[in-house]
């Protein structure tokens, strides 16, 4: 493969609430057994992609645990890899990331002792399946650049939260506006790029000495109409946690048989931290309907429309329906969950009952097992 990897996942976002306390917003659970930038890893290794950067900043304790043996995703070769950078104080610089260009700019070495031309770029929170070699041959057909991974997601409301992209008949893109207050536009950037990796030192220089840091705003959008930038559409799944709806809609869409199916059993695969549990375990009175249910788990209840992560443990007489479950979460007897996210490492105490109304329930109960 012609270019080097980097995965930005570095930053917050609050319109998550509380799911973001204690972890990086790429380190959120999807699926039951995996977390949001596996999806990202995986398209890079499947791609091709052997040399590989993941910048990350805010909570990031979780994330640097996930990702602490690259050989799940295959990097682990004597040739290119897996890094983490984060932060780090130096003579010329004491700052934490100011924005996703400065993070680039503060791990402006990496670009500059790699050999590859090129640079595709991702971001840690998107749900997808991508080759970036297919991309790559796009950008070098158009002799672009830019190149921004686009999808059209049909809803101008959603399309709000994120870059609206327009674009002319040839691909070529017309117009960039971030996170607008009113659009007709429905097609989005899905925070995918690629570009020269000289080109990219080089403006990412010129931004540092103008006190620019954001990559759309300050490089992307600014160029637009000086440098050939162009739209590759993706045809396929693809979903970012921006907000608690949409994470809490991203876990319910894998239990759509179609989205199961195109994620688990489609090449290419995607690839996670595996741990050493045993499957689940399903007792005389559990009844599991339409639901996924990770390993570790033990099952004595009601569980309907719902994900359960690894360590959960179903009470007896316990109803659950269209919630997710987080990581090693206990829920005592007699316990009703509806429309709820249980954080992870909760114990829900007997009897109790939370139901969410509109948006899902964020529900944090101490854990009394860990406590001394």
């Amino acid at each position: 493969m012609r270019a080097i990897g980097i995965i930005l996942a570095a930053g917050n976002n609050r319109m998550i609430k509380e799911l973001s306390n204690k972890r990086a917003i790429a380190a959120l659970p999807i699926a039951g057994s995996y977390r949001a930038i596996d999806f990202a890893l995986s398209n890079m290794t499947n791609s091709g992609i052997k040399n590989v950067a993941v910048i990350t900043q805010y909570n990031a304790r979780s994330l640097h645990e996930h990702l602490n043996s690259s050989k799940w995703w295959d990097f682990g070769r004597k040739q290119g890899g897996l890094f983490v950078f984060t932060p780090t104080i130096t003579a010329e610089n004491s700052s934490w990331f100011r924005g996703t260009a400065d993070s680039l700019y503060q791990n402006i070495q990496y670009l500059k002792r790699s050999h590859e031309p090129y640079v595709v770029i991702a971001s840690g929170d998107g749900v997808y399946k991508l080759d970036y070699s297919k991309v790559l041959e796009y950008h070098i057909e158009k002799k672009a650049d830019f190149t921004v991974v686009v999808k059209d997601i049909k809803d101008k409301n959603e399309a709000k939260r994120f870059g609206v992209v327009s674009i002319a008949p040839d691909g070529r893109v017309t117009d960039i506006e971030e996170k607008p207050i009113d659009t007709d536009i429905t097609t989005v950037s899905t925070g995918v790029y690629v570009i020269r990796r000289r080109l990219l030192i080089e403006l990412l220089e010129k931004a540092a000495e103008e006190d620019r840091y954001d990559f759309v705003k300050d490089i992307l959008v600014r160029y637009k109409n000086v440098k050939r930038v162009y739209a590759y559409e993706m045809d396929s799944y693809w979903s970012n946690m921006s907000t608690l709806n949409s994470y809490y809609k991203t876990n319910m869409d894998f239990l759509k048989k179609d989205v199961r199916d195109y994620f688990f059993k489609e090449y290419p695969d995607v690839f996670t931290k595996v741990e050493d549990l045993p499957p689940a375990k399903y007792n005389q009175t559990a009844q599991v309907k339409n639901s996924l249910v990770s390993s570790g788990c033990i099952i004595n209840g009601q569980v309907s429309d719902s994900v359960l992560f690894k360590k959960v443990y179903i009470g007896n007489n316990c109803t659950i329906k269209n919630s997710i479950i987080l990581n090693d979460v206990y829920i005592a007897d007699d316990s009703y969950i509806e429309n709820c996210i249980i954080e992870s490492r909760s114990t829900i105490k007997s009897g109790s009952k939370f139901i969410g109304e509109g948006e899902p329930k964020i529900v944090i109960e101490s854990n009394e097992r860990y406590q001394m």
